[in-house]
């Protein structure tokens, strides 16, 4: 179990920094979302492993409903770079690297949007993933970016400030490259990255309501996430 607060003890802001956070924040247009957004504008409250925490109503439940997805992914990412696989290539590590200092943007993104009426830090479990294989560090990858595309293209039509909305599509934009870029390290120079199990016969990506995207995510956050008041 990691606590995805600390980033097992990679420092924030540098992580950050190396993305260029502050291009990244005024691009996505969050002035416009927020005008009180302050760096380290709430506090972690790490949960207990057997805790309960709802995601909450409206606007603020969706946003936590990816804030949930982007705290287990960034503690995905951060997890297979510290305990890299037999035979990671070059390669491979930089795209992973990307991958997570993305998720890990996405994660303060949402963080500071959300200020006082951000859930806390969850408490993952990867401890069905093997990080020594690759099979099972990029199998899990390409479940969870998929997972994501799908789980922002269900949330997205339920978010009634179009501030967000804007932002949303944004994000799932990079979620989608992430996606095409981990299938393409499984199956390289094939249709895998654009396959009919995540693209359908109308040319459009798979929709997922947020229950089964939480109950799919479940089995890796020891957190329970309850999101009874999410709109439907």
């Amino acid at each position: 179990m990691k606590d995805t607060s600390n980033n097992q003890g990679y420092p924030d802001n540098q992580m950050i920094s190396r993305v260029g956070r502050r291009f990244f924040l005024r691009s996505a247009g969050l002035t416009a979302v927020t005008g009180a957004f302050i760096l380290g504008a709430c506090q972690d409250h790490d949960m207990e492993p057997d805790a309960t925490v709802d995601l909450g109503s409206g606007d603020i439940g969706i946003l936590n409903f990816a804030y949930a997805l982007e705290q287990l992914e960034a503690a995905f990412y951060t997890q297979a770079l510290e305990m890299p696989y037999s035979g990671m290539t070059d390669v491979e590590r930089r795209y992973l690297t990307d991958v997570r200092d993305h998720e890990i943007v996405h994660r303060e993104f949402f963080k500071a949007a959300l200020g006082n009426n951000a859930i806390p830090g969850l408490q993952v479990n990867f401890s069905k993933i093997n990080f020594n294989d690759r099979a099972s560090v990029l199998g899990t990858a390409r479940v969870l970016e998929d997972t994501g595309v799908a789980a922002y293209n269900g949330a997205g039509k339920y978010l009634e400030n179009v501030d967000f909305l804007v932002v949303a599509g944004k994000i799932v934009s990079v979620e989608a490259r992430h996606a095409a870029a981990i299938r393409d390290l499984l199956q390289p120079r094939t249709r895998f990255f654009a396959g009919d199990d995540v693209v359908n016969e109308n040319g459009l990506d798979i929709v997922m309501e947020p229950g089964m995207v939480l109950a799919a995510a479940q089995p890796f956050i020891e957190t329970r996430i309850t999101a009874n008041n999410l709109p439907k």
